[in-house]
């Protein structure tokens, strides 16, 4: 039972950081009024949350190995805590803007620390299903920002929403440090003493391994489609080029949590009883996301909807597969340098789908702004990153293959798989 208390008191801190980061989402109205910003400048908002995320993931793993999940799990719920409270006492946008870096700061720490728990407390049979049911739970916490936290916005305001936010981070924060613990008693340290310059002179070697890199592009592949969709692009592309109203556009995309639960359950099971289909698992799922952005994008008008409600089942479906990184990682990299290994990978998703972000904004930008034809082109961006990604991960699995494994038997290769 212990297990499941400690993961259970690090979901709640990850749900918590969920909930964070999506608050935005429902309050960018509010914010407009209250900071007095335009759309150019809410979009720094998000822009600025997602640089520190991505920019501070090789970092927190690294201090992850350093210091722990138990540590970094409330420090990062701390962090995140004290933005959401800075948020709801001022009125000037420089430090709004920054309390939302100090967001995308915190919330590097926590989940890659939540999944850091699991192979110091469970069979490693089971720990790629119950990262998935990590990623899949948390989500939730985007239920927490809109229902109650919209609706403490909407009846008390903004400083009474963003307080219970802070006050509810505290909480987690709390119970992580009275009831988590990195490890079982009498279980070898999952703390490693050494140096900083130490730790990040690991950073060399893990990336080196062929496995990191597999997962990398694995991440890089299957995570910033959806990413792109759901965080910028989706609802314009919908509302101006597919002719759906905003309230529609917005309720096709709450279509993402039903695959993201069934594909995410599914691909945790195969992973755990069959190591060697990962990279299968992977690359089956980029040519599927790309088959049917192609069949939608080849069309010279509007799409019929149910074609749009499958893209937007298929894209996020692609999230549950970018975490089989998560997988490659502690595959093939020592408990020692797990941290770095998972921060390393999940880095892969980020920067593409920053750099697919700012390709498309260009893109559309300068050929007429939000019309049909600028949209059709811009989605075409996605194709560098999926052809980049599907080498990687066909590159790099097959010499992972031949590679020492630190957490499952050796995965045999037979000839047909060379």
């Amino acid at each position: 039972m212990r297990p499941w208390i400690v993961w259970g008191t690090g979901l709640l801190s990850y749900l918590v950081a969920v909930m964070d980061r999506t608050t935005f989402g429902v309050s960018g109205l509010d914010a407009a009024d209250r900071f007095h910003a335009g759309p150019s400048t809410l979009s720094s908002f998000v822009i600025v949350q997602l640089i520190v995320y991505a920019a501070m993931q090789i970092p927190a793993g690294v201090l992850l190995d350093r210091f722990g999940p138990r540590v970094m799990i409330a420090s990062g719920i701390t962090v995140i805590s004290a933005a959401q409270l800075t948020l709801s006492l001022t009125h000037a946008l420089p430090t709004a803007v920054s309390a939302y870096g100090a967001i995308g700061l915190g919330d590097s720490f926590i989940f890659i620390s939540v999944i850091r728990l699991l192979p110091n407390w469970f069979a490693p049979e089971r720990v790629p299903l119950l990262t998935q049911l990590t990623g899949i739970c948390g989500q939730f916490g985007q239920f927490l920002s809109a229902v109650p936290f919209l609706a403490i916005l909407l009846r008390d305001g903004w400083t009474a929403a963003y307080l219970s936010a802070a006050g509810l981070g505290l909480f987690a924060g709390a119970l992580t440090l009275a009831i988590t613990r990195d490890a079982p008693p009498g279980t070898p340290a999952a703390v490693h003493a050494r140096s900083f310059r130490d730790a990040f002179g690991e950073v060399k070697t893990v990336w080196a391994r062929p496995g990191t890199k597999a997962g990398f592009f694995t991440h890089m592949g299957n995570a910033f489609s959806p990413a792109v969709f759901a965080l910028m692009w989706g609802v314009p592309y919908l509302t101006t080029t597919q002719n759906l109203s905003r309230g529609v556009a917005g309720a096709a995309l709450t279509l993402s949590v039903l695959p993201f639960i069934v594909v995410g359950l599914l691909v945790g099971i195969i992973s755990g009883r069959w190591p060697r289909h990962r990279p299968r698992v992977a690359l089956t799922m980029m040519a599927l996301t790309a088959l049917t952005w192609t069949a939608l994008l080849a069309l010279p008008h509007p799409a019929p909807h149910w074609l749009l409600v499958v893209l937007i089942l298929v894209i996020s479906a692609g999230q549950p597969a970018s975490m089989l990184a998560f997988d490659f990682a502690r595959t093939y990299n020592p408990p020692a340098a797990l941290g770095t290994a998972q921060g390393m990978v999940n880095t892969g998703g980020f920067i593409a789908t920053l750099l697919i972000m700012q390709a498309m904004g260009m893109v559309i930008a300068t050929t007429g702004g939000y019309s049909f034809e600028a949209f059709r082109l811009a989605w075409t961006t996605q194709y560098i990153v999926w052809a980049v990604a599907a080498v990687g991960v066909a590159v790099y699995a097959r010499k992972a293959r031949d590679s020492e494994t630190f957490d499952e038997s050796p995965v045999p290769v037979t000839a047909s798989e060379h």
